[in-house]
């Protein structure tokens, strides 16, 4: 990690919404979502909020050796946007502890606020993690 990550950091992202990330997109092998609304999924709307605090952070980290990966999200999805509208992620770096990194988050579409929260995010080693990662799956391949 660089010195300069650290509290104050700012960074706003905005998207396009397509259906693809709307409530039937999001597990097409559950029936329940398909006869639901096409409007921005709850769990795409917290990957596009952590797509944005992924960019704020990589500037400030020796990326791609270092990377971060989300440990804690808090946030509420106040209002509904369909298809073709822009969304935006706006976020700010409020707290960092070691390698824990704290965001303010908040996301909108052209009429307005549509979420808002905390997300956390911690600083890894990318090779260190990833064994780790090969070594847990072992345990499942027998």
């Amino acid at each position: 990690m660089k010195e300069t990550l650290k509290p104050g950091l700012a960074h706003e992202f905005r998207f396009r919404l397509t259906e693809a990330k709307t409530v039937p997109a999001l597990y097409p092998e559950a029936a329940e979502f398909q006869v639901m609304p096409k409007v921005f999924a709850t769990g795409y709307m917290v990957g596009f909020i952590e797509w944005t605090c992924v960019q704020t952070i990589n500037p400030h980290i020796d990326w791609p050796d270092e990377q971060s990966v989300g440990t804690h999200i808090n946030v509420a999805h106040v209002a509904a946007t369909p298809p073709g509208m822009e969304v935006r992620a706006q976020v700010k770096v409020i707290e960092v502890d070691g390698r824990r990194v704290v965001f303010e988050v908040a996301a909108f579409d052209e009429s307005g606020l549509i979420g808002k929260g905390f997300h956390e995010r911690m600083i890894i080693d990318a090779k260190r993690f990833n064994r780790k990662i090969e070594e847990k799956a072992k345990s499942i391949d027998g």
